[in-house]
């Protein structure tokens, strides 16, 4: 569910290309105005936007971005860089977001390639591998494949994930999902996750039919989540990588309020990680997320927005993740009397 709000009416597309291209002239950009536009437009709006943009001015949208991102402070490179991001077309977003994970291999570049390949319906990642051919001329399974950053069995495991296409129904077959929950069980008893059987069943199986599997394996087998048992049993990158996949494809609530949570905690905040979990997840559930997070951390993701990020950079960001009364009303409503 998105967090974002439009107002009514709403500015036609090229009325708001016309006050961004404004909001860009002179030295110090207007990004106020920016915000106000952009934070509040769904992604076919923007869309349109930039389209508007390219025809009156002769110019792509994102390119002025950029020149803004190229010549600025360091203060301002976090503002440009999520405008960018939350301006992207969202599948030419991901995939530049997996070929930056692919190339850079530092931070959270497993979590990148995970959540693209798990968080997302069949068809936008469909999507995003077709964008990304377009814009790199190799195709993810290719660049994955091939990269010496990966090693064996967790490269296999993202290959197969990026190279999925599941079934995007609520059907369940309740006796392979009791079979695949034992095959689950044995591997994390004999502590093998990296099983063929393991990434099998997590790389293929659609999310409904992944679902039935973990409530058996819980009540089944282990009266235990499957992924308090990852925790439990394993420690290795592979493990880290297969709780990562079973959230975004389960839970990605979950997922998210603990990227969240992890950019912002201790000393210093990870702005691209901070940035990436919340533009990504605006328009899907972020309403989901954000009372997730109140539940974990006993906090909001709107105060330690306030408390870690600054200027513009803060601005945006909390014009995209709303408002938090509705999460807390809901709270309140859980809390007995």
């Amino acid at each position: 569910m998105s967090a974002i709000t439009i107002p009514s009416p709403v500015a036609s597309a090229a009325d708001d290309a016309e006050s961004i291209r404004k909001a860009l002239q002179g030295w110090r950009a207007d990004k106020e105005a920016l915000v106000r536009i952009l934070a509040h437009r769904t992604a076919a709006q923007r869309s349109g936007i930039r389209r508007a943009y390219a025809f009156l001015f002769r110019e792509p949208m994102l390119n002025s971005f950029r020149q803004r991102l190229s010549r600025h402070s360091p203060v301002s490179i976090d503002f440009w860089k999520a405008i960018i991001l939350w301006t992207m077309d969202p599948a030419e977003r991901d995939a530049n977001l997996v070929h930056g994970a692919l190339r850079r291999r530092e931070g959270d570049y497993v979590s990148v390639l995970v959540e693209v390949a798990c968080a997302y319906t069949p068809d936008h990642l469909v999507a995003v591998r077709r964008a990304y051919c377009a814009l790199f001329g190799c195709s993810v399974e290719e660049d994955l494949a091939s990269s010496s950053a990966f090693q064996q069995p967790l490269k296999k495991m993202l290959v197969s994930l990026v190279s999925s296409y599941r079934y995007g129904g609520d059907c369940v077959d309740e006796e392979v999902a009791e079979l695949e929950a034992t095959r689950l069980s044995e591997a994390i008893r004999k502590k093998e996750p990296h099983r063929d059987e393991v990434i099998r069943i997590v790389s293929t199986r659609s999310k409904a039919q992944l679902g039935a599997t973990l409530r058996r394996y819980r009540d089944d087998h282990h009266g235990t989540d499957f992924v308090e048992d990852i925790d439990s049993h394993c420690s290795s990158q592979f493990a880290k990588a297969l709780k990562s996949a079973v959230w975004c494809l389960t839970s990605p609530e979950k997922h998210f309020a603990e990227v969240i949570r992890e950019s912002i905690v201790g000393l210093g905040t990870y702005e691209d990680m901070l940035t990436r979990a919340i533009v990504s997840r605006v328009e899907i559930d972020m309403r989901q997320i954000k009372a997730e997070y109140r539940v974990r951390f006993k906090t909001t993701v709107t105060r330690d927005v306030v408390d870690d990020t600054s200027f513009g950079y803060r601005d945006l960001l909390l014009a995209l993740v709303g408002s938090e009364e509705e999460g807390a009303e809901n709270m309140r409503r859980c809390i007995p009397c």
